[in-house]
């Protein structure tokens, strides 16, 4: 009786497509070429000296507080004249040979590219995904990896915790400085652009559905 199924694939059904894997290049050989041609609709990928790292996909709740926080930058970015925002998957080019992609990401006008992606930014904001290895990435590998870049402000917005943290990388300075932990019941303040803040309870509120992503005036 058919089951609708190519039988010579029977065997196949339900196995990884390991020789996919073998149109690329080996982990530890790729190229920022190689990880720059890798266009599509596939997960997040991010480059670091000749490696890749496939991310975890984002959830609901996540995609939802980047949409929240997108409006709310986009507005202040444009109306005060400071360049662009932009959420992933976009590339950041952080030094040679290693690339991360930020929530968000806002570049100043005239900030240099290479292969027409920004080399740093001017703020990033991370949303902490669920598990250890997310929370360690976010919370610990990237600061440093940010301040080497010269990147001015992180925003690490926790939802576990439901508290945003704001660094601010001071002139010369070899690691970031803490502006402030933010809880419910306060009010997350940039420590570079004056008048630039955000209600924390709005912002953790939004993940739970499109009813609270509207940025009020």
């Amino acid at each position: 009786m058919s089951t609708g199924v190519d039988d010579s694939n029977e065997n196949l059904l339900g196995q990884p497509a390991w020789r996919v894997a073998l149109f690329y290049p080996a982990q530890g050989s790729w190229t920022e070429t190689d990880y720059l041609s890798l266009t599509g609709d596939g997960p997040l990928v991010e480059f670091d000296n000749g490696c890749i790292e496939v991310l975890d996909m984002p959830t609901k709740e996540h995609q939802r507080i980047v949409q929240f926080l997108f409006l709310w930058l986009h507005r202040f970015v444009i109306e005060h004249g400071l360049g662009e925002v932009f959420m992933a998957p976009l590339p950041v080019r952080l030094w040679q040979d290693k690339y991360r992609e930020p929530d968000l990401v806002v570049v100043k006008q005239g900030r240099a590219e290479h292969a027409g992606y920004p080399c740093g930014a001017d703020l990033v904001v991370e949303i902490v995904s669920p598990g250890v290895d997310n929370r360690r990435r976010d919370m610990e590998i990237k600061p440093g990896e940010y301040c080497r870049a010269g990147i001015a402000e992180y925003w690490i917005v926790d939802p576990e915790n439901c508290t945003i943290e704001v660094l601010k990388l001071e002139p010369g300075a070899a690691s970031y400085l803490s502006h402030g932990v933010f809880r419910v019941g306060e009010t997350a303040s940039s420590a570079t652009y004056a008048g630039l803040a955000v209600d924390v309870e709005a912002v953790m509120r939004a993940a739970q559905g499109p009813s609270q992503l509207a940025v009020e005036p």
